[in-house]
C-alpha cells in the first residue's frame, strides 16, 4: 500500500473546539482518520493505549503546554511519531523551542487547508519512503511486485498478509495498536473485528518465522497490539 493511498491515523491535541472541528474535517475529507483531544491528560491516556501516524499539537493548552506534551512524547515514551505544531505563536524563539524539543514541523494559525494536508502528506512520505527493494535481513521486500523473500527463498503471502508484514517492518520497533493496524492495513477502524489482526499476525509468525528464536520477533502487547523488533537474545 503506497503512502498516497494509506489511511493515516492523526491524533490532534487542540483546546479550541472550532479550530479542532475545522482541521479534523479537512483531514477526514482527505480520507484519513483524526482523533481529537481538548485536554492534555485525555490525549496522554489515549496515547498510552493506541498509536498514531502523525500528531498535531497546539501550544497553549489547559494545565500544560504543547512543548511539555512533546517532551513527554519524546522522553517519557521515547516516541518518534511525527509531530506538527499548529499554534498562534509565531515568534522565532517559540519556533526554535518547539523544533529543539523534537517537533518535525510548525504551522502558524490561521492554518491553511491545502498547506496542512500537503505537510501531512510529505511527513508521511518521509516516515515511509517509497523504494522498490527494502531489505531487513534476511527479509527482502520487492514493493513493485509485492513479493517477499527470506534468505533468498520467496514466501507466498496473501494480499493482506503482505500488507501487514510490510507495514510492521516499516514501523519496526513501534508498538502498534490493533485499531492502528486495521486503519493502515485494512483501511477501516470499526467494521472489522480486531481478531482479524490477531489471525493475520499468527499466520505471519509461522510463515516468516517471527519467533523469539529468530533474528526478528513479532510480540503481542497485552490489551494493545503488536511490536516487531530485532531479537537481541537477551
Amino acid at each position: 500500500m503506497s503512502v498516497d493511498t494509506q489511511v493515516l491515523r492523526v491524533g490532534m491535541l487542540e483546546d479550541d473546539v472550532d479550530q479542532a472541528n475545522r482541521v479534523s474535517g479537512w483531514v477526514t475529507e482527505r480520507g484519513h482518520q483524526c482523533e481529537v483531544f481538548h485536554e492534555p491528560d485525555h490525549f496522554q491516556r489515549a496515547f498510552r493505549k493506541t498509536s498514531y501516524d502523525i500528531v498535531t499539537l497546539d501550544w497553549n493548552l489547559p494545565d500544560a503546554t504543547g512543548v511539555e506534551i512533546l517532551r513527554w512524547l519524546r522522553q517519557s515514551l521515547v516516541s518518534d511519531v511525527p509531530v506538527i505544531f499548529i499554534t498562534a505563536r509565531q515568534a522565532e524563539a517559540d519556533i526554535v523551542a518547539a523544533l529543539e524539543a523534537g517537533a518535525d514541523d510548525y504551522l502558524v494559525k490561521p492554518v491553511r487547508q491545502h498547506e496542512l494536508l500537503a505537510r501531512i502528506g510529505a511527513m508521511a512520505r518521509r516516515a515511509q519512503p517509497e523504494t522498490e527493494i527494502l531489505e531487513y535481513a534476511p527479509y527482502v521486500f520487492d514493493t513493485s511486485n509485492r513479493l517477499i523473500s527470506v534468505s533468498g527463498e520467496q514466501v507466498r503471502l496473501t494480499e493482506k498478509e503482505y500488507d501487514l508484514a510490510l507495514f510492521l517492518f516499516r514501523n519496526r520497533g513501534r508498538v502498534l495498536s490493533r485499531q492502528h493496524l486495521l486503519t493502515s492495513v485494512w483501511g477501516t477502524s470499526a467494521e472489522l473485528n480486531t481478531r482479524t489482526v490477531d489471525t493475520h499476525a499468527s499466520r505471519l509468525r509461522k510463515k516468516l518465522n517471527l519467533s523469539a528464536t529468530e533474528k526478528w520477533k513479532l510480540t503481542s502487547i497485552y490489551q494493545h497490539g503488536y511490536r516487531l523488533e530485532e531479537y537481541t537474545g537477551s
